[in-house]
């Protein structure tokens, strides 16, 4: 695009959607990928562009708005990349039509995915099969409800999830079902397994190798699985993939606040204890740093090597991590360039 031509025109109703999804007042995987394919249907309903390639250029813009709210949320991309690569046409008027009806079918496909992935989860659970859980996954979760829509009795170990507890989510969610669960601190997984028959844990993100990035304990809990011969099943709809792996970028492993893990009363009551030692044999400085000697540190996810996952269950059926590939070049293709970015 030629320096002095002005900036694309962006709908303001993609403005507003990027704000709330900046805000995190839209939030979640799911949600987020739907309103992203939303915005940019309405970006090309309500295109008063002149020529098709003024036409892409602001729908290029429009995603270029809403993939800078949070750029390693992975179903955001994915959503605006399905979106894009179905515009097609040689009029304004068919660009428009298309880019609406990609839309509008990755938005109903969405809607409907974790159902189907429910169901092909479920074909790997047994009537009275144990399962242990890591975390909160709806994806997760959807798996369990399809076995039991379909009448067979599972109950299920829910591992706490420290230090935000969302295995209480889990566990709230499966009583709500009259699943029996019992619930377990994160220490003793290992010594649970053994009643365990499936692992069955969601994902954030899925790297191209098959490796899962999920809630922080999933790799930990995989490899135990592994050792006492406890199949892992990964639970993740299709926007979880994360296709710039194919090409060397890594998943960002976020990290969060260290007051999850040590209050700032447990962190005074710690580094008194500190300063009051360090004062007895002469080695405070006496500065008095409430800092001093102590850090926290709180990755959010962690990364499970493939070789740790027996399947990756999706909407479109359950594939060997090594594999996963092959899907995202399906969906995706090679993502040498993003389609939002600006074509010179």
């Amino acid at each position: 695009m030629d320096s002095d031509e002005p900036a694309p025109a962006v709908d303001p109703a993609v403005t507003a959607t990027a704000e709330d999804i900046a805000a995190m007042r839209i939030r979640g995987a799911a949600t987020i990928a739907d309103a992203a394919a939303a915005a940019l249907a309405t970006q090309a309903e309500r295109s008063e562009a002149a020529s098709p390639e003024a036409f892409r250029r602001q729908l290029r813009a429009a995603a270029a708005e809403l993939y800078e709210t949070r750029p390693t949320a992975v179903s955001l991309p994915n959503a605006l990349r399905y979106v894009l690569r179905g515009m097609d046409g040689d009029t304004v008027a068919e660009l428009e039509s298309s880019t609406v009806a990609r839309a509008e079918a990755f938005r109903t496909d969405l809607e409907q995915a974790q159902r189907r992935l429910g169901e092909v989860g479920a074909n790997r659970l047994r009537d009275g099969d144990v399962v242990m859980t890591h975390c909160h996954s709806t994806d997760a979760l959807s798996c369990i409800e399809a076995a039991l829509d379909a009448g067979k009795h599972v109950s299920a170990i829910v591992k706490e999830t420290r230090p935000r507890k969302q295995g209480h989510i889990t566990a709230r969610q499966l009583r709500e079902w009259g699943v029996p669960v019992t619930l377990i601190v994160d220490n003793a997984a290992r010594r649970y397994l053994d009643r365990a028959d499936h692992v069955l844990v969601g994902a954030d993100s899925i790297a191209a190798d098959g490796s899962v990035i999920n809630k922080i304990g999933t790799s930990g809990l995989a490899v135990n699985a592994r050792e006492r011969g406890v199949p892992v099943m990964v639970a993740a709809q299709t926007i979880k993939l994360h296709p710039d792996t194919m090409t060397g970028h890594t998943v960002e492993i976020e990290s969060r606040a260290e007051s999850e893990v040590l209050s700032e009363e447990e962190r005074a009551d710690i580094t008194a204890a500190g300063t009051a030692s360090e004062a007895g044999d002469g080695s405070g400085d006496g500065r008095g740093d409430d800092h001093a000697g102590l850090e926290v540190e709180n990755p959010a996810f962690d990364v499970t090597p493939p070789r740790y996952v027996d399947a990756i269950v999706t909407e479109r059926g359950q594939f060997p991590p090594e594999s996963i590939v092959t899907l995202m070049r399906e969906l995706f293709g090679e993502t040498t360039e993003e389609p939002w970015e600006t074509r010179g």
